[in-house]
């Protein structure tokens, strides 16, 4: 099986929505990065209790919500009685914790990139990885919008590439190990999601020669941005994308 074409990027990715201003992982987030420009915007998917698929970053659910426990042993009626925007601010009080599909007709109704990344509650990567990228290609996948799936994880996107091996992939990663292309390979992935502080020049034009398209997280200053993008990096994934906007202009 041949490695899927990496879909066109932007030069922004909004991250979590637009972290920065609005609350992570919620429709809210998600209306916020479309209003500041972001053309693509990236959020988190994890499997409740009941294998539903919603955006959510962390294991449980203390930070984000006015609940507690761990996501993975919540069904998705049980987290959607949850506040998952007052957290951030009292403008957002009663913003729900959305489902996948809510997510992705949100972005393919507004025509928004989605880079979904499979954040797998520890034990459940496989799961979660191929019941993401299943939905995806069940509804979504040769629509209107380009997708995008992305994970730390190997095993999410082993899963994925085996359930839909259509879907391009893309391997994140906190540090820029010595063997990533290696990986890279057998995971079948087109895109590289680096850390924006592991990257140099000379390790984006290494990815880039190797046929690999690299995204840098997260960027939240626009001379870093302007620097990133000049070495030929070809999405900031930023909290702020009204302030990264400049720089693409």
């Amino acid at each position: 099986m041949s490695i899927p074409a990496p879909p066109p990027l932007a030069p922004i990715t909004g991250h979590r929505g637009a972290k920065g201003h609005a609350p992570e992982n919620t429709i809210a987030g998600l209306r916020k990065a479309v209003a500041l420009g972001a053309r693509w915007i990236e959020f988190d998917v994890k499997l409740t209790a009941d294998n539903e698929l919603v955006l959510f970053h962390d294991d449980t659910l203390n930070r984000t919500t006015d609940g507690k426990g761990r996501v993975k042993r919540m069904t998705l009626l049980e987290i959607r009685k949850l506040d998952a925007g007052r957290w951030f601010s009292s403008d957002f009080t009663g913003e729900p914790v959305p489902t996948l599909a809510e997510a992705m007709d949100y972005l393919a109704a507004n025509g928004i990139g989605a880079n979904v990344e499979v954040k797998a509650c520890p034990g459940r990567e496989t799961e979660t990885g191929a019941a993401t990228a299943q939905a995806l290609a069940g509804r979504w996948f040769g629509g209107p919008i380009p997708i995008l799936i992305s994970s730390f994880s190997a095993d999410s996107l082993a899963a994925a590439r085996h359930a839909a091996p259509q879907i391009p992939r893309g391997f994140l990663t906190l540090r820029f190990f010595r063997d990533w292309a290696t990986r890279m390979r057998e995971l079948e992935c087109a895109t590289f999601h680096v850390l924006d502080r592991r990257l140099t020049e000379t390790r984006v034009r290494a990815v880039r020669e190797a046929g690999y398209r690299v995204l840098a997280f997260t960027v939240n200053d626009p001379a870093r941005a302007r620097e990133l993008l000049s070495w030929g990096v070809e999405s900031i994934v930023t909290d702020y994308p009204d302030r990264i906007s400049a720089v693409v202009r």
